[in-house]
């Protein structure tokens, strides 16, 4: 499958300025994370553009799918520690798609350039079916970031182990090459 770019305008401003204006739980105003672990290091300033793909849509449902995020980094140095947030949005309805059980969160500096990705996996639910998220958006956050970026999610349906559990789970943060 080919990738899709898509431009993150919004990332750079809103998201990235919450994420990595530091770790300070004092933070009274949106340009600072208040989570004490999971931001971005103190004092680093992130400067994030996304890009979707590659993509392994799932084809048919009960299969299996990826989507994978790849963010680049067009400032100097950035520190990620944890994992991003997901969440998909079908019709009013929320649900968050929880870390991959068998991943360890890292701590990740990305140099100026670098990239980092994660992916994304889920089972591709039955169209209209009780057990299926039609999911129209997807969005997701920095480790810590209050703000998230929206997509439009186009991979069918998810499946859902229950109301507010979809069959997906997000990786975390790698390094190119990884």
């Amino acid at each position: 499958m080919r990738a899709v770019p898509i431009t993150v305008t919004a990332l750079a401003t809103a998201l990235l300025l919450t994420a990595c204006g530091g770790g300070d739980d004092s933070a009274s105003d949106d340009t600072k994370s208040t989570a004490p672990t999971g931001s971005a290091a103190a004092g680093s300033t992130c400067d994030l553009s996304a890009e979707l793909g590659p993509v392994n849509a799932a084809p048919a449902a009960g299969d299996s799918g990826n989507v994978t995020v790849t963010l680049t980094n067009k400032g100097s140095d950035c520190t990620l520690d944890g994992f991003p947030t997901v969440e998909l949005e079908a019709d009013g309805t929320k649900v968050a798609v929880p870390a991959d059980a068998a991943a360890e969160p890292q701590k990740l500096t990305l140099a100026a350039q670098a990239t980092t990705s994660f992916t994304i996996t889920y089972v591709r639910g039955e169209d209209g079916g009780e057990k299926s998220l039609a999911a129209k958006t997807m969005k997701y956050g920095l480790p810590g970031a209050s703000a998230t970026e929206s997509i439009a999610w186009s991979y069918g349906a998810v499946t859902l182990k229950d109301e507010k559990t979809p069959d997906a789970s997000v990786s975390g943060f790698q390094q190119a090459g990884d």
